[in-house]
């Protein structure tokens, strides 16, 4: 009778070491969610602006440039958060030999409320590429 007794009076530890142990394990899954979130995005506007320093190579306009790099992004060029901040030398002085850099800056805004008040709100993300004009 005193073995059954224990078992009842322990049935609701593991409760409340789950409902303890809970906002932790959710605070982790978002944070990890968030960081691949960022990175993913990294990754996107440094292959954007890889690919746009790569039209500016090979001899494209400005416009085909930013075409494409709006293009290698997925975005439309109306999306105010993709900002194209360098394309150096202008069209007009780009000769072979001479490096050709690309800038891309994108506006990141955090999903999840909490990290936003570590990160910075939005999260500025910048990427840079220079190719030699062919």
């Amino acid at each position: 009778m005193d073995v059954m007794k224990l078992f009842r009076s322990q049935r609701g530890q593991a409760v409340v070491e789950f409902a303890l142990v809970l906002p932790l394990l959710v605070l982790i899954l978002f944070g990890v969610m968030e960081f691949g979130r960022i990175f993913h995005t990294y990754i996107v506007i440094t292959n954007a602006a890889r690919e746009g320093a790569r039209l500016g190579a090979v001899g494209k306009s400005d416009s085909e440039i930013k075409a494409g790099i709006y293009e290698a992004a997925m975005l439309p060029e109306s999306d105010g958060r993709l900002q194209i901040t360098k394309l150096e030398p202008e069209e007009s002085l780009r000769v072979p030999g001479i490096p050709f850099e690309v800038e891309v800056t994108y506006y990141l805004t955090p999903v999840t409320p909490l990290f936003s008040s570590f990160l910075p709100n939005p999260v500025v993300l910048k990427a840079a590429t220079v190719m030699r004009v062919e």
